[in-house]
């Protein structure tokens, strides 16, 4: 793998940590400017949506642009957002900010993962993402528990301030190490393929139906995980010193996810799909039924880190190859199903915890991934791993 593409994925560690680090930091938010604990949630919705409109945006106003250029634009503008939103006694201000940075990740993971894939064969897409989403995984295991500890001992705000500190050596690699492609693009390529023809490769079923299974997996995924703390905490009476803990369980997890899936989704996509799937379903099922047993909640919350991030990881694989005619929108189709997912999850799961208490956002979960699963499973026939035009489900 090109060096370039372990540097991209050191920015998607510092976005990472800055998207998933709300989990642990929800209560402690929602008593500086005295909201609730449901709309302090909001905020990861808020970043989602700024995500999903962004990915697409962002990606079309820069497809024409030098990819360091918008690389390093966009994690400039993320830093100066958590310097702001660190500031701030305002939770309108918090929002927005977290509405923006939203807007310059989607822009750089849009382009990232356009990049990423240009650095690898053609049929090694779900190697590359593989890597570059180590970075948010990474962040999940060392990131994220990191910001929970220092916001437990310095407040919410220092963590911000952390962020923004991690963002200065990621822009110095961008800047030195990641250079534009120097060979033209292969003959009989899309690479010069115009907006038009790129965003019509939207409406293609596969894409569509792949990006809906995206959708609906990470939407169950981000309603569990933003409200990971009052189970923790609450449901299963486990100090707050336990949701880091929790936390570092679900990164090691997901890394491990994302690994397995990245070194086996380009040639085994259906079995990937077809035993893992089932497997995350049940496994939400499970922990919204033995959540009050500390030991049996913190071993489920590994197993089903590494359950959602290969069906995850594998899902947005699909996009990529189905997206293959897009080269430089192709990626923000990616981006828009995780985000899609990320916005809807925590929001419905914030209904829910005020409905059913603190495992409300977990059947939520249960109810998305369930759905997912009734309309991934006819599907995986359509997979044929060999021919990469046709390598999704449609």
């Amino acid at each position: 793998m090109a060096p370039a593409l372990y540097l991209l994925a050191l920015a998607v560690f510092a976005m990472g940590t800055s998207e998933f680090m709300l989990a642990g930091l929800v209560p402690d938010i929602a008593t500086s400017p005295d909201v609730s604990v449901g709309t302090a949630g909001l905020l990861t919705s808020a970043f989602a949506v700024g995500m999903i409109v962004g990915a697409p945006v962002m990606a079309a106003f820069a497809r024409r642009w030098p990819a360091r250029t918008v690389l390093l634009g966009c994690v400039v503008i993320f830093a100066l957002c958590h310097v702001v939103a660190a500031s701030t006694p305002s939770f309108s201000v918090l929002f927005a900010t977290r509405v923006l940075a939203a807007v310059a990740n989607a822009g750089f993971l849009a382009v990232a993962l356009s990049t990423a894939t240009g650095l690898v064969a053609p049929d090694q897409k779900g190697r590359a993402l593989a890597v570059l989403l180590s970075g948010t995984t990474i962040a999940t295991v060392a990131g994220v528990p990191a910001g929970a500890l220092l916001g437990t001992a310095l407040g919410w705000r220092a963590t911000f301030w952390a962020v923004a500190l991690v963002c200065v050596p990621a822009a110095v690699g961008i800047l030195t190490r990641v250079r534009p492609p120097t060979e033209p693009a292969p003959e009989g390529s899309h690479a010069g393929a115009s907006l038009a023809f790129e965003l019509a490769q939207l409406r293609a079923p596969r894409v569509l139906m792949t990006m809906l299974l995206g959708a609906l997996v990470n939407g169950g995924t981000f309603a569990a995980f933003t409200f990971l703390a009052p189970v923790v905490t609450e449901t299963a009476g486990l100090d707050e010193v336990w949701v880091p803990l929790a936390l570092v369980l679900f990164g090691i997890g997901s890394f491990v996810g994302v690994t397995t899936a990245g070194r086996l989704s380009d040639r085994h996509p259906r079995r990937i799909l077809g035993v893992a799937s089932p497997l995350l379903l049940l496994g939400w099922l499970a922990l919204a039924l033995v959540a009050t047993h500390p030991v049996l909640l913190l071993i489920l919350v590994f197993v089903q880190g590494i359950l959602a991030f290969a069906v995850g990881s594998t899902l947005i694989a699909r996009v990529l190859y189905a997206a293959s005619a897009a080269p430089t929108m192709g990626g923000s189709y990616a981006t828009a199903a995780l985000n899609i997912g990320a916005a809807a999850g925590p929001a419905i799961a914030a209904v829910a915890l005020s409905g059913s208490r603190d495992l409300g956002p977990v059947w939520v979960a249960s109810v998305l991934t369930g759905i997912a699963v009734l309309m991934l499973l006819p599907s995986l026939g359509l997979i044929a791993p060999r021919n990469q035009s046709a390598e999704v489900v449609g």
